[in-house]
């Protein structure tokens, strides 16, 4: 909602760039979808990283 009535705001006192805005952030989201993955799988293998070294202190009974 915020968000919303930002954009209003920048409407109201500069129409272009809020237009400008508003047809450019769909391809900005789209430019930055794999960048979002690459950081998704980097995530994950940490996490898998992580519990493939905390393995054995679970087997072994640690907290």
């Amino acid at each position: 909602m915020l968000k919303f009535l930002l954009w209003l705001l920048l409407f109201v006192l500069c129409w272009p760039l809020a237009l400008l805005a508003l047809v450019l952030w769909p391809i900005l989201w789209l430019i930055s979808l794999p960048f979002r993955l690459i950081g998704l799988s980097v995530e994950a293998l940490f996490a898998a990283l992580r519990a493939l070294l905390f393995l054995p202190a679970r087997v072994l009974g640690g907290k």
